[in-house]
Formats: C-alpha cells, structure tokens, sequence
C-alpha cells in the first residue's frame, strides 16, 4: 500500500507512474476525498477544542447562580457536530483505504518502461539449447511413457490441471524440493513450514487481497464468519511475509531470510486455453520460497543476492537459463522491481518462467504494518519485503524431463540430484 503523502507530494509523478502500468487511477478523486477528511478532522479538532472550553465554564457559572441552558444548548450542538463530522471522517477513510488498497505500487526507475511481457528486458542467457538426434518429447509425454506423471486420474479424483506423481517421479519431486531446501539453509536462510491456509488479513497483507480475489482458493465459511474467512495459500510468501505482521524489528536483526516449502493453490483465472497439459500451470503445484526482510538502503542489493540465490540452482542443475528484468507493464501488483529467471523448454521451442524476484519496497510492510528501529530511540519506520521463487518445483521437474531426455526414452537424472534419487536415469 502506498502512503497517501507519497501521492499528494507529486500528483503527475504519480499519474506517470501509474500510466507506465497501463493502469487508469483517479489520482484527483482520491487527494479530492484527503483534503475533504484532513477539512472535516481540523474542523473537529476546533469543535472539541471549544467543548472542552465551554465545559469548563459550566461549574463557574453553576456557582455563581447563572443560567446555564444557552450553554448546554450550544454544548449539544458542538456534540453533535463531532458525531456527524466523526461518522464522515469514517467513511472518508474507509473510502480511501479502499482506494489505496487497490493501487499497485510504484516501478523503480530503473524499471524498462512496456506493455506487457514482449517488452521485458534481457540481461543475460547461461548456456545453449541441447540438441537431440532424435525429435525430443514433451514432459507429459515422456511422463505418461515412464508412468511417473498421472493426470488422467488426477481429472478423475478432482479435476482438470492436477497430478498424480507416481514412483521415481514422485521421488524427483521430493529431490528437487529437498535439493532446494538444504542448499538455501547452507546459505543463511532459516528454513520455516508454513500454515497452507492463511486469514483474510495475511492476504490483504501481502497484495492478494483484495484485488485478486477470483484468482485464489477461498474456503467454504457457512456462517460468514470473518474468523473463519480463509484461503489456500497461492505461495509460501503470504505466511512467510506476515510471520512478522504488526511487529518492529531491530536493525541489527536486518536482512532477516527464511526459506520455505509449501504447496501453492491458484485458480489461474483468466488462464483459459494456456499451458493446459503438464506441470506448468497447474492448480496444485509446489515451489521453495525465498523471503527477506530488510532496510530501504540495503533493498537492492539483498534482491541481487536473493535473485543469484535462485538463479544458482539452474546452472547446478545444468539448465539452460534467461534472465530478464520485467517492464513496467507486466510487473505484479505489489512489486516495484521484478527479475524473471526463465528455463529453455525444448516441448515449446522457448524459454520459461520458473522463478520471479521481486522487491516490494514498502508496499507490503505497510499493509502488515511491519516495521524495524534503529535504535531504542528512534522512531520506527516501515522494512522493505523482498521475495522470489527459489524455486517453482513442478516447473524444475518438467524442465529436466524434457532437457535430460535420452534417444531409447529414459531421463537421465542431473548429477547433483543423483543421491538423493538413488540412481542415475529413470527408465521404462
């Protein structure tokens, strides 16, 4: 969420900002509805101000023997000038939350400016596409001639867009996750198993809410409790993040990282006719999330550390990568700087998102109200959130199934994963 004051110092820095995003914001409507609010709260202020002068004077005059109904006449009306002004100072503000709350946050400027992914900027590419003497084969493919990869019954037991993994491709998963896992918490991230469901609160906190309502899993709430308004966790950040909501951290613990493991629930809205088959957009899906929170001085530089962190385990894992960074059009609605890190998948003669890194500035923080000091004395200001896939699970999965594969039909199983899979291929 952005601060109000951020808005009304610069009106046309602002409105730029937001048309960079394609998105057409009423900037006036809401300075309009601020100063009406900051009117009303002075006018109340006066008004309480008086009361307490005028309620001052009633002993005195009581004592004296005076008259004192004019006085308690304009006592009621200065009484019911704060309820009045107190009730629209209310919906003013509810009105602005909600504004606020639907606004995304500010590109940095060394964001490219562009309509959508075509414009993303390329930074660099690790590798080159494997060439096959054969005519390669789609991870659904080579998953259903292996029987590691099941969907069909996965339609059956629930529907379109999951699947069964079954015997080594199980295993994989487990690999890949664990792989993930233990190299991030040798790097100094602490490793947290989060909740998979969280409240509505943690997803206002975060940017799911309310904006992208339609795109996330919501628990049936017979009685429409707002205690029991849950929602499955569309990423491990939404826990993550608000593990520390309404809490002040000490700059001495900044950068806090955690890592964490979580299965991901997406309804994939507005996805229709997109990556139907396979691992790649699935409803269900798991993903290892990075998650930092740290000063605004050393935000950039921890979301540089955070991005190579991902970016490692694809150059471990042997895979051809693309790093991009994502223009002003396709940024999420809480970032303000996003790096995409992308993997060659030979099934769509293209490359692939498989884990984004964005910093959030204090967009976030303020929505949680997450904050850190700089000492005892000083006065506490919001931290900046940072997050990225470290990374998408299904999508590594299918990444290997596809780069790996061998002439007679087997995968051969990349080095640093061969261990913890107890063999070098998975064969018919």
């Amino acid at each position: 969420m952005l601060d109000i004051k951020t808005i009304k110092q610069d009106p046309e820095k602002f409105k730029e900002a937001m048309k960079k995003r394609n998105k057409d914001v009423n900037v006036d409507e809401i300075i309009s509805l601020d100063d009406k609010r900051r009117t009303l709260l002075f006018e109340t202020e006066k008004c309480k101000a008086e009361q307490n002068t005028v309620s001052k004077k009633i002993p005195v005059l009581k004592k004296e023997g005076q008259d004192t109904t004019a006085i308690f006449a304009e006592m009621k009306e200065l009484s019911d000038k704060i309820k009045e002004n107190d009730a629209a100072i209310k919906i003013l503000d509810e009105q602005i939350k909600k504004f606020l709350l639907s606004v995304p946050n500010i590109p940095l400027d060394i964001v490219p400016y562009g309509k959508d992914s075509d414009d993303n900027l390329e930074l660099r590419k690790f590798g080159t596409p494997p060439q096959f003497d054969f005519s390669p084969l789609p991870h659904w493919d080579i998953g259903k001639l292996l029987n590691i990869l099941d969907p069909e019954r996965a339609a059956k037991v629930t529907g379109s867009r999951f699947h069964f993994y079954k015997g080594a491709g199980a295993r994989l998963e487990r690999a890949v996750i664990n792989f993930f896992l233990d190299t991030h918490t040798k790097n100094g991230y602490t490793e947290i198993f989060p909740p998979f469901m969280v409240n509505r609160k943690s997803m206002t906190g975060t940017g799911q809410l309310p904006k992208f309502e339609e795109d996330a899993f919501k628990l049936y709430n017979p009685e429409n409790n707002p205690e029991n308004d849950y929602f499955l966790i569309p990423t491990a950040e939404v826990p993550v993040t608000n593990l520390h909501a309404d809490e002040i951290f000490s700059e001495s613990e900044l950068p806090k990282k955690y890592c964490a493991y979580s299965a991901c629930f997406r309804s994939e809205a507005g996805s229709a006719g997109r990556d139907q088959r396979g691992l790649i957009r699935q409803h269900q899906f798991n993903k290892v999330e990075l998650v930092k929170f740290t000063t605004p001085e050393q935000g950039l530089e921890e979301l540089e550390k955070l991005t190579n962190d991902a970016e490692r385990f694809l150059q471990l894992l042997s895979l051809l990568e693309r790093f991009v960074r994502r223009c002003t059009g396709d940024l999420g609605f809480s970032s303000a700087e996003t790096y995409d890190i992308e993997v060659w998948m030979p099934s769509y003669n293209r490359y692939v998102e498989i884990s984004s890194c964005s910093c959030f500035t204090d967009f976030q923080a303020r929505r949680a109200n997450i904050k850190f000091k700089r000492d005892a004395k000083d006065k506490a200001r919001y931290v900046y959130t940072l997050n990225g896939s470290g990374v998408a699970v299904g999508r590594t999965v299918a990444a290997i199934l596809e780069n790996y594969q061998n002439k007679d039909g087997s995968v051969t199983i990349p080095e640093v994963l061969r261990s913890a899979m107890g063999t070098d291929k998975i064969e018919k």
